[in-house]
């Protein structure tokens, strides 16, 4: 099915945002054939370069405000719980502004999923540093390095009570096309945070194109918690992939 839209695409060339485009349209053209109806899909965004994703994505979509996706969907789905809710998050958007919201979402398992194309930057504000930047980091705000010690999504997700959590990365749009899709179909709250390359203003394509390997091709049990926690803590290769996943009853399902 044909989900292209009359915007033009407005991201830097080859910023990693359109490896997360091409999963994500893949991902839903997939579950229409597998038999979800187009108009079910509703998708909404914050604030950053991320956010022109709803642009570019011909289904119901609703912007939001910085750190303010997850509510948004919440209210979308308690109402109308049949709705598939996709929401797209930048780093700086989610981690820094939003965490609140994020954790709360996640405490509550909320039936919604949450994509996060984590750049490490605030790039559409030309480089300031973000909850998840290297420390170390030299940008616009921090010109001589970065003094903090980045924040670990998935570390914070499996603490607050997330049910599905997951990595991608940008830079292998089939694997994350898999994830996207097996996140959707996921009843409770589902995480992906994406690793996406900034070109213009933290390019990690040769870094991750030499770290990352798939965490559930080894065999790791994503039933097991203890080691979720583990993996997440991995440095010198970055596993990407599910890390957890377990069932318990969906926050939409109390008010009904």
């Amino acid at each position: 099915m044909k989900l292209d839209t009359y915007a033009e695409i407005t991201w830097c060339p080859g910023c990693g945002n359109f490896g997360i485009l091409t999963s994500v349209k893949n991902a839903i053209n997939e579950l229409i054939k597998e038999g979800i109806p187009k108009e079910k899909f509703v998708i909404a965004s914050g604030i950053g370069c991320h956010a022109k994703i709803v642009d570019y994505i011909n289904v119901n979509s609703f912007y939001s405000i910085h750190g303010r996706v997850p509510p948004t969907l919440t209210g979308i789905k308690l109402a109308n719980k049949d709705l598939v809710a996709i929401g797209f998050v930048g780093d700086g958007d989610i981690y820094d502004e939003g965490i609140s919201h994020l954790i709360h979402a996640a405490k509550r398992n909320t039936d919604i999923t949450i994509v996060v194309h984590d750049n490490g930057v605030f790039a559409l504000t030309t480089g300031q540093f973000t909850a998840t930047s290297p420390k170390g980091f030299k940008g616009k705000s921090t010109p001589k390095g970065s003094i903090e010690n980045p924040l670990n999504p998935i570390k914070l997700m499996l603490v607050s009570g997330a049910t599905f959590v997951a990595r991608g990365y940008a830079g292998k749009p089939e694997h994350l096309k898999e994830l996207i899709k097996k996140a959707v179909k996921h009843k409770g709250f589902s995480f992906v945070d994406v690793l996406q390359p900034c070109v213009a203003f933290n390019n990690t394509y040769n870094f991750y194109n030499k770290k990352v390997y798939d965490l559930n091709a080894e065999g790791h049990d994503t039933s097991n918690f203890e080691q979720a926690m583990k993996k997440a803590d991995e440095k010198e290769k970055i596993p990407i992939g599910i890390f957890y996943e377990t069932q318990a009853q969906v926050f939409e399902d109390h008010f009904n």
